[in-house]
């Protein structure tokens, strides 16, 4: 997870001599945190295909607002994820590695690996052989793995800004944006199988807590502004 100078060291206490680890702590769990959203209806509704709706045009149109919303929300922590901050792609103790598109794989750094997953997912979504908008155009045969393939990128992004960007997230006053995202993003993939549980239990304790409905607001909550 650290870069090669820390591996000698059997102690994780200050991996290359600068901050203590995040290891155990997770300040996104903190209730305080975890009740912030900014709609307080069930997110399910709104991942529902609508009976009168293709089945690959919902999916296109929900994979392309995510990744709009994603990127824009990692653009929010942009200026604090660099190469000395995050110099590997990390959430929980995972690391996440690019693989171009020959499968060859890249250890890069967390600002590199996003570049790599919104110019990738970008030109995915504009291409018209892929995600087609023209009447009449077929989607290809293997849209779902294409689909598949894109939330997981995006996944990492949001796992990304949990773990390492929370701090900063919180500072801008913008959880609540990313609490919503995520749990939005969470029902969109259980609702049509998009991703493997396996692959989205690095963040089931967050996921838990963020798609357990929020309990009734008091009656008298017109009063209190």
């Amino acid at each position: 997870m650290h870069s090669s100078r820390s591996l000698h060291r059997k102690s994780k206490t200050k991996p290359n001599g600068k901050k203590p680890p995040v290891e155990e702590k997770k300040p996104y769990l903190e209730p305080d945190y975890t009740k912030v959203r900014v709609v307080d209806f069930d997110l399910k509704e709104l991942v529902v295909l609508p009976p009168e709706i293709d089945l690959n045009e919902w999916l296109a149109s929900n994979t392309t607002t995510f990744f709009n919303l994603i990127n824009l929300q990692y653009s929010t922590v942009s200026e604090f994820c660099t190469g000395d901050t995050c110099p590997v792609m990390s959430a929980c103790n995972t690391t996440y590695y690019w693989y171009d598109e020959k499968g060859k794989k890249t250890k890069c750094t967390a600002p590199q690996y996003v570049d790599f997953v919104m110019s990738s997912v970008q030109k995915l979504v504009t291409d018209e052989d892929n995600f087609p908008t023209k009447y009449g155009k077929e989607f290809p045969n293997a849209f779902d793995s294409l689909v598949k393939k894109i939330c997981r990128y995006l996944f990492h992004v949001l796992a990304h800004i949990y773990w390492a960007h929370f701090k900063e997230t919180v500072a801008m006053d913008l959880h609540g944006h990313l609490n919503t995202l995520y749990t939005h993003f969470i029902v969109f993939i259980r609702e049509f199988n998009l991703m493997d549980p396996k692959e989205i239990a690095i963040m089931d304790d967050l996921t838990e807590v963020l798609c357990t409905p929020l309990p009734p607001a008091p009656q008298n909550h017109v009063t209190e502004r």
